[in-house]
């Protein structure tokens, strides 16, 4: 008999606390599969702390892996549920898809940032929910303090240095707290040169700060966001935000570049698609956490509406302390409806107070309804933030202690960009990436250009392309540069259909020899050819220069004592199309004159034409790449026949080569070694020999 497969769907508080409860109560007789986007369960209270350099990421990521015994982790993302067919569809971080099928499912997949529709908020917001939105808040934060303190223009140093936080819950209210001691201590150290100090602001339509809490811990918060500086606005908000600043329902503008969003939170978009009953987007469970009339489904956390017994007709807050209880009540419900273990029973809480670290010494709590300020809250909140973490203890322990003793480092690592956290996403702890199906194009939310988006935007789908090196301009058909000519979406080459027409094509300048055209050389009217009457004299000729290789004149290249021709051992490489690395004029660039249509040379009788190049021709430089098509038929429209020489694509005339080498020839002498000749005329490319 296989043993029963219980699936849970997030690894949040819930789902942590209910995959660590099951794996101690199961004992083997269950597999118990946890399926998440990442391989860490995020402490969400000390997120604060990482944003104002105290903690590093990994103190507030507990291993899930490590800390989670006979629990396999699947990573991915729940995008589809089928309950008839009892199976969860998943797609993984590298895009692959897959399906897991199950006797319990327990729905635990959180929450997500609340949006409000508020015009600019989600191109121009970011939300703090996740610890990639941590990390970019605390580089670009340090980035405006710096730039600011570069700044000559006093209107724009002021602009950096304002900071909006909107929402005055425990989120908001913390990093405006901890946002405004970091940023001073950055200019306490770089003084800058107008003066000014940073400003946070916290704005909130509620009457007072900490709304969820006792009036007089709120009033304790409000007086020490005040003694620092913050500028504390109730029943106030965001009408409009923009690229430049914000506008307030008060009719305020507010420059600024960084506009933090803390409303709220949402209930993850997943549950909404099951079309089961639902209160205010969460799942309607019983008092024992479980999907009236499916008996298979379980729900907890933020996306169940849970009943409060202690306070009949409502339903338990989206809080940490809530979901965390939830998760063990609900793990022994599983167990116990597969008799493997565990007791039903319905979820009962009893208020325990909560916490409000507000940085430094200071805090605001109510521990089992006792309400405390000062350093002695600071202790209690720090005190109860060691108890509730399930790992990393001693290094967060020692991170407090080295904040206390030494200075922070402010520094941007830039590892996470803007358009990496959107405000707008159903995965607020994954940072999107270039490549990924989300990623969103410049414009949407989360793309470059919004408040605080001063770094260069980097290469997405359907933005402006990255610049290859700081200050340089991208080369023409580079990859996200501009379209080379003669490419899709670049200027047509000349006497391609739309460019502009070549010289001897209708509608274009008439070629030389052509009517209407200057006259050719040897023509009448032309200038003499030499070796024609008036003319200079050909090499060779009486009166003329000697010709290489005759009596009197220079030897020919590859005769004793002349220069070695190119391609031969010991003399000059042989020139490569235009166009290419080495090649003598090239400038990244391809000549665009079309080849039919090019004016060819005239050669004197007994000379040849110089072979074009080798049968294997070196690959073409990323600068100009141009595919290949099936039959020897290049994009461009140009055809070869099989077996003929591929046609130069010089600007002009080759240079007259001479006359050919006798037959008679002496091969190289022992003392030249044949092989490959190191390239004198640019870089090497593949296939120089």
């Amino acid at each position: 008999m296989s043993r029963p497969r219980i699936v849970i769907v997030g690894a949040g508080f819930a789902g942590y606390r209910t995959a660590r409860t099951l794996s101690r109560l199961t004992r083997h007789q269950a597999d118990i599969v946890l399926l998440n986007p990442t391989d860490y369960f995020l402490y969400l209270p000390l997120l604060p702390q990482v944003a104002a350099g105290i903690l590093e990421p990994r103190r507030v990521s507990v291993s899930l892996s490590g800390t989670l015994p006979r629990v396999r982790l699947v990573l991915g993302e729940a995008d589809g549920i089928d309950l008839d067919g009892r199976t969860v569809h998943y797609t993984d971080p590298e895009g692959g898809e897959g399906t897991l099928r199950y006797d319990r499912l327990v729905l635990a997949a959180g929450s997500v940032n609340k949006l409000l529709p508020i015009p600019g908020v989600a191109e121009h917001a970011h939300g703090f929910r996740g610890l990639p939105e941590a990390l970019y808040l605390r580089d670009h934060v340090t980035r405006q303090v710096e730039l600011a303190a570069a700044a000559d223009d006093r209107a724009e140093c002021a602009a950096r240095c304002t900071f909006v936080v909107v929402g005055a819950g425990y989120t908001g209210t913390e990093v405006a707290a901890h946002g405004q001691m970091y940023t001073d201590a950055q200019v306490r150290r770089h003084p800058m040169r107008t003066g000014m100090r940073p400003r946070w602001m916290l704005l909130d339509v509620a009457e007072r700060v900490l709304p969820e809490m006792d009036e007089r811990l709120s009033r304790t918060a409000e007086r020490v966001l005040r003694q620092r500086g913050v500028d504390v606005r109730m029943g106030t908000s965001v009408k409009e935000a923009t690229h430049d600043g914000v506008l307030l329902t008060d009719g305020t503008t507010v420059d600024t570049r960084t506009l933090v969003w803390c409303v709220g939170v949402r209930p993850d978009p997943l549950v909404e698609s099951l079309g089961l009953p639902m209160e205010r987007g969460r799942l309607l469970v019983d008092p024992h956490l479980q999907v009236p009339g499916r008996p298979e489904l379980f729900a907890c956390g933020d996306v169940a509406a849970v009943p409060d017994l202690t306070k009949p007709g409502q339903y338990t807050p989206m809080t940490a302390q809530h979901a965390w209880r939830h998760g063990k009540v609900c793990a022994e419900n599983v167990a116990a409806s597969l008799g493997i273990g565990g007791q039903r029973r319905a979820y009962r809480h009893r208020d325990m107070g909560f916490v409000v670290d507000l940085g430094g010494a200071k805090a605001a709590a109510n521990p089992l309804g006792v309400p405390m300020s000062g350093p002695a809250a600071g202790a209690v909140t720090r005190g109860y933030h060691l108890a509730a973490m399930p790992g990393n203890r001693v290094r967060v322990a020692a991170d407090w202690l080295l904040d206390a003793v030494l200075p922070r480092q402010a520094v941007q690592l830039g590892l996470v960009r803007s358009w990496s956290v959107p405000l707008e996403s159903a995965s607020p702890e994954v940072a999107r990436v270039p490549g990924r199906p989300d990623a969103g194009p410049a414009g949407s939310a989360g793309s470059a250009g919004g408040p605080g988006r001063t770094e260069p935007a980097e290469r997405r789908q359907g933005g402006e392309p990255a610049k290859a090196r700081p200050g340089e301009e991208p080369a023409k058909s580079q990859p996200d540069g501009e379209s080379a000519r003669s490419q899709p979406g670049g200027e047509p080459a000349k006497g391609q259909p739309g460019g502009e027409p070549a010289k001897g094509q209708p509608g274009g300048e008439p070629a030389k020899g052509q009517p209407g055209g200057e006259p050719a050389k040897g023509q009448p009217g032309g200038e003499p050819a030499k070796g024609q009457p008036g003319g200079e004299p050909a090499k060779g000729q009486p009166g003329g220069e000697p010709a290489k290789g005759q009596p009197g004149g220079e030897p020919a290249k590859g005769q004793p004592g002349g220069e070695p021709a190119k391609a031969q051992p010991g003399g000059e490489p042989a020139r490569k199309h235009p166009g290419r690395p080495g090649a003598d004029g090239a400038s990244g660039k391809r000549h665009r004159t079309s080849e039919s249509t090019r004016p060819r040379p005239a050669h004197a009788p007994g000379t040849s034409r110089k072979a074009a190049e080798p049968s294997a021709a070196p690959k073409p430089s990323t600068g100009a790449r141009r595919s290949e098509a099936p039959g020897g038929t290049r994009s461009s429209g140009r055809t070869r026949s099989p077996g003929a020489p591929a046609p130069t694509r010089s600007a002009g005339p080759p240079a007259d080569p001479g006359p050919e080498p006798p037959p008679n020839q002496p091969p190289p002498g022992p003392d030249i070694a044949p092989g490959p000749v190191k390239r004198t005329d640019g870089p090497a490319v593949e296939g120089d020999s």
